[in-house]
């Protein structure tokens, strides 16, 4: 039934599309060979000139590009330490970085790329003398308060009375325990 739902809801939402003609449709009469059709026309677009967004121009490829730059970072009260240096002379590319890695070492990267032998770098790590401190944070220290534990009455039950071997036994109300409460 769920089906035939679904397949109705269907058709009707492609008959309301239009995709599916409304009405039949109706041919003409075929067009003899002596007959001439008339040209179809077509309206152009219509199109503002204003609207029309300028064309970005295009740079010239630059055959040998070269360029050269260098940064470096020193920053005494965060202990960040990096630098880097590179530069280009048509498709040779050579450079440097170093950076102070958290264990507090050195690491400095000397590359070199062109399209014979591809990127290859080599790594080095050296120890610092002095590694820059980050502003000290005081021990934090663990209080434990002592837990107090007060020992529950113990409550007796009634004596258990026995009777004649016949008769029913009567057993008491069970003993009341309360164990002690534990924090961590």
């Amino acid at each position: 039934m769920a089906f035939k739902f679904v397949v109705i809801s269907c058709l009707m939402a492609v008959a309301s599309a239009g995709i599916l003609p409304a009405a039949p449709l109706s041919y003409a009469a075929p067009l003899a060979y002596n007959q001439l059709a008339a040209p179809l026309a077509y309206s152009a677009p219509v199109a503002k000139i204003a609207a029309v967004a300028p064309i970005a121009k295009v740079e010239e490829y630059n055959a040998h590009p070269q360029y050269s730059f260098a940064y470096d970072v020193q920053d005494s009260l965060t202990g960040d330490s990096k630098s880097q240096h590179e530069t280009r002379d048509g498709d040779l590319v050579q450079g440097s970085y170093s950076v102070v890695d958290p264990d507090g070492t050195k690491r400095t990267v000397d590359y070199t790329a062109d399209p014979h032998n591809g990127f290859n770098a080599v790594v080095r790590k050296e120890a610092l003398a002095h590694v820059a401190k980050v502003a000290a944070v005081a021990p934090v220290a663990k209080v434990v308060a002592p837990v107090a534990y007060a020992a529950a009455p113990v409550v007796h039950s009634a004596p258990v009375y026995h009777a004649a071997p016949v008769a029913k036994i009567a057993y008491s109300a069970p003993v009341a325990y309360s164990a002690p409460l534990y924090h961590h």
